[in-house]
């Protein structure tokens, strides 16, 4: 048995954790926190978060000392800011605990990217270095070394399951670029009030045209450059991406089925579609990615869709300690 420790609790990504690790057989909560100036401090969960009402009724706790707050503790999942994060792991590292890291405080092991995107300098290059980039269909055997996973962002999670496939069998023309649409639904703005995603105010909008910091992420770690629009909708939760990319000359619908089937056929949270293209709504609530794809002589068109929260973060968090502590990949997901 693991004593586990969430870290932003009280956010939707920290309310879908305390969820999955509430009922893994493996897992013990032993406290679930947020930061010492938070409003939702020493609130239960299931006040703040209805639907673990009888499931989690525990209070949310000020996080006022982190050296303090690990003792006793061997996994921390930090559902926090990125400025946050960089500041909370090393002290949870130092005290020997498996960090599982939901920001993009460590996920690009390149300390420009961090002053050019997100605008701080960074000031751990020792677990900048050290740390593990955590899509899991694609990085297991790393994982299962890490003691710090960072967790890849949301819109990163469905592209890179759309083209690394594509891209390490080299069926795509490189002259193109892949250029990805992505929709996402609101909670991706996290739980506090703010006009921009207020349901009443969001209408579909493209945001962040080629400064959006998930844009480098996705290109670092599929080694390819990108056009990156993500879009803000009016619904609740998921993301829906539509891929567009031109095919080598010769290549064949039957040699894209070939690569995503060697690929994906024993990941568990992956789901290809034979025919059709998914749809948001088959994974909301769900920790799958869903996968599709349309081919028209040179062009293809791949449409992947997880839900924000989960495949998202949430469930590849979880994803990521079941394969680090050698438990079922599944474990509590499904």
């Amino acid at each position: 048995m693991l004593n586990t420790l969430i870290v932003g609790a009280s956010g939707y990504t920290g309310a879908e954790l305390a969820l999955y690790l509430n009922r893994h057989p493996q897992m013990n909560i032993t406290a679930l926190m947020v930061s010492a100036q938070s409003l939702d401090a020493g609130k239960s969960i299931s006040d703040l978060h209805p639907q673990l009402k009888g499931i989690i009724d525990v209070p949310v706790k000020p996080l006022t000392d982190a050296e303090d707050a690990a003792k006793g503790v061997d996994v921390v999942f930090l559902a926090t800011d990125h400025k946050v994060s960089h500041d909370l792991a090393p002290v949870f590292l130092a005290a020997g605990c498996t960090v599982f890291d939901l920001s993009g405080a460590f996920r690009v092991q390149d300390a420009e990217f961090y002053r050019r995107y997100y605008g701080f300098e960074h000031q751990h290059p020792d677990w900048l270095a050290k740390a593990v980039y955590g899509l899991a269909e694609w990085r297991a055997e790393s994982v299962k070394q890490a003691q710090l996973i960072a967790v890849p962002g949301c819109y990163p999670t469905a592209a890179q399951l759309a083209l690394k496939p594509l891209l390490d069998t080299q069926l795509l023309n490189p002259a193109q670029w892949p250029v990805i649409n992505a929709v996402s639904g609101v909670s991706g703005a996290g739980r506090k009030a703010s006009l921009t995603s207020s349901f009443c105010e969001v209408s579909l909008q493209p945001y962040g045209i080629f400064n959006h910091r998930h844009a480098p992420e996705i290109s670092t770690h599929l080694g390819t450059p990108v056009i990156f629009t993500p879009h803000l909708g009016n619904f609740a939760r998921g993301i829906l991406e539509t891929i567009t990319c031109r095919l080598q000359p010769g290549v064949t619908r039957q040699d894209v089925a070939e690569a995503y089937h060697n690929a994906y056929h024993d990941k568990p949270l992956v789901r290809l579609y034979d025919k059709g293209v998914p749809a948001l709504k088959s994974v909301v609530g769900l920790p799958f990615c869903d996968i599709g794809f349309s081919v028209d002589g040179e062009h293809l068109i791949v449409v992947a869709t997880e839900d924000n929260l989960l495949k998202g973060a949430a469930a590849q968090a979880v994803q990521c300690m079941n394969i680090r502590f050698g438990f079922p990949e599944t474990q509590s997901l499904l």
